[in-house]
């Protein structure tokens, strides 16, 4: 009676699960699997939201233990031993009678349990021991496939399109950040945006993103990114606040990202409130700053490269130029990275920042987010998702980079 709106390939599931059992080689070699319990990363490895457990051991098949929708599962996931659970204890038994038993040492993603729950897994499965299993999915999800690269080609496409295109036929000085933000979801769900994104972080969130009018980009921010907001209210501070005006003169700085069947990308376009002549000249300057270290970092995108020295690099050229103070942030607002891996969520594997050493691989997003704060102004800068590719950084999200006017 049903079909699926989609069905991932089998093909795509097994080179999923065998990035993940390589990767998990590297991260814990004694394990005899890996037991799987975010949604999210389910998805990954099933195509399904499903709700339960999944067992990948290190050989034979995944077997994927869920306590409801089972019949969902059936349809959107080419994964064939899938059983019905209730208890965490059910697992031992289901999986020894499918010829896939639990070793003595199990890879638990333990970011995907709260701790109550963890505590009742580990009283359940007596006689097995768990060690940390998180950065198997992590580094699996880091590499996109072509089947992935090509739902974020297009989300990138319908991405640059609102924001650079759309959006600014919309929208004018003496607007509120509140109006801005939904005239933004207007847009986005015009060319498709699937309407909920994804943060990988325990305990983060998101909301269409930051939509910052004025000095309003230098607002004292909770969130992991260089971009300060008052947001909607204390309760819930994404979007944009109904009391802030973008008024001539003055910068707006647009911060979201689009999300398409699931995958995401991300960019901000900056805005000014008046012809280009009225901009001064500091701000020009740190905006064209800002578009030359992801100029320089976006060429540094091939298979290789090392994470740390291309933020390294960019924190040089900055530094260069006598500008170190604003970049990615004034104050506490200051991050300590470059970019982000982005993917399934927008926080994803690798990051441009220090101590990040592993090289770079092809097929891997990218999303390179140089800005700066200028007080008493606002934030200016540029956000593009890119792919690493043997040529550099191609990126997904557009090809003009620069303060787009509205008078």
């Amino acid at each position: 009676m049903f079909t699926a709106a989609e069905r991932i390939p089998d093909d795509e599931v097994r080179r999923r699960h065998s990035r993940c059992r390589a990767a998990l080689a590297d991260v814990a070699p004694e394990a005899s699997g890996l037991l799987v319990f975010a949604r999210l990363s389910i998805y990954y490895l099933t195509g399904s939201l499903g709700n339960g457990v999944l067992w990948l051991p290190r050989e034979g098949e995944a077997m994927l233990f869920v306590r409801k929708g089972i019949e969902r599962v059936l349809l959107e996931s080419p994964i064939e031993r899938v059983h019905p659970f209730r208890s965490y204890g059910d697992i031992v038994e289901l999986a020894r009678e499918a010829g896939s038993p639990l070793g003595g040492v199990v890879a638990a993603e333990m970011g995907g349990l709260p701790w109550s729950l963890a505590n009742l897994l580990q009283q359940r499965l007596q006689g097995v021991s768990f060690v940390p299993g998180d950065m198997a999915v992590t580094l699996a999800r880091a590499v996109k496939s072509p089947w992935e690269l090509n739902k974020m080609r297009l989300a990138g496409a319908r991405h640059h399109e609102s924001l650079h295109e759309a959006l600014p036929q919309r929208i004018h000085p003496g607007m509120t950040e509140r109006e801005v933000s939904h005239l933004a979801w207007q847009v986005f769900f015009e060319r498709g945006h699937s309407g909920m994104m994804r943060m990988s972080a325990n305990g983060e969130e998101i909301f269409l993103g930051h939509v910052a009018a004025g000095e309003n980009g230098n607002y004292p921010s909770h969130f992991n990114g260089p971009l300060g907001l008052k947001g909607e209210h204390p309760a819930v501070p994404y979007m944009g606040y109904a009391g802030s005006v973008w008024r001539r003169g003055t910068p707006l700085a647009v911060d979201i990202g689009f999300t398409l069947e699931g995958y995401h990308t991300d960019k901000t376009q900056v805005y000014w409130a008046g012809p280009r002549a009225s901009i001064p000249d500091a701000v020009l300057r740190a905006h064209e700053t800002c578009m030359e270290v992801q100029a320089r970092a976006a060429a540094a995108l091939r298979p290789g490269a090392i994470p740390s020295a291309i933020y390294q690099d960019a924190l040089q050229l900055v530094g260069e130029y006598g500008l170190s103070e604003g970049f990615m942030g004034i104050g506490s607002n200051k991050v300590p990275f470059l970019g982000h891996g982005i993917g399934l969520a927008v926080d994803e594997h690798p990051v441009l920042a220090r101590r990040f050493d592993a090289p770079l691989q092809t097929g891997m997003v990218i999303a390179i987010e140089p800005k700066m704060g200028i007080p008493g102004v606002g934030m200016v800068g540029v956000e593009n998702t890119f792919e690493v590719t043997e040529d550099g950084g191609r990126c997904l999200t557009g090809d003009e980079y620069d303060i787009v006017c509205i008078e």
